[in-house]
């Protein structure tokens, strides 16, 4: 049997692990991008989603689908299209075209299912 190789400090940082996909729009009359989020981009979308309240945590509903869909929308050079400032701008677009880009979000980051189960039923949910 061969033996894996063992990767280094710099194969892990030159390795491209954020796939994306093409999602059609058309609500929009288009496709867009979406690619997977960092790990530092994933911290701060749980951390702008969640808030702490005691031992609770809270989930904060207020443009919780743009918040996760202008972390993931990128243009044709791997780029946010959406900055942090520009979330409210894009959560007043269809709510249909948000629904299908934040399940497709959801599901290339792997936020769906028992993982995402666990999270909700342990949340406090607020406006």
């Amino acid at each position: 049997m061969a033996e894996k190789k063992k990767i280094t400090k710099a194969d892990i940082v030159a390795f491209n692990d954020l796939k994306s996909e093409t999602i059609e729009v058309p609500e929009w009359g288009g496709s867009v991008t979406i690619r997977r989020m960092t790990g530092g981009e994933r911290d701060a979308y749980e951390a702008d989603i969640f808030e702490s309240k005691g031992s609770q945590l809270q989930l904060k509903r207020e443009n919780f689908r743009a918040k996760l869909i202008a972390r993931c929308l990128v243009d044709d050079n791997g780029e946010r299209m959406f900055s942090d400032g520009e979330i409210a701008a894009l959560s007043k677009k269809s709510a249909a075209a948000l629904d299908r880009l934040f399940a497709a979000c959801q599901r290339l980051n792997g936020m769906t299912g028992a993982e995402q189960e666990k999270i909700e039923k342990n949340l406090d949910i607020v406006g």
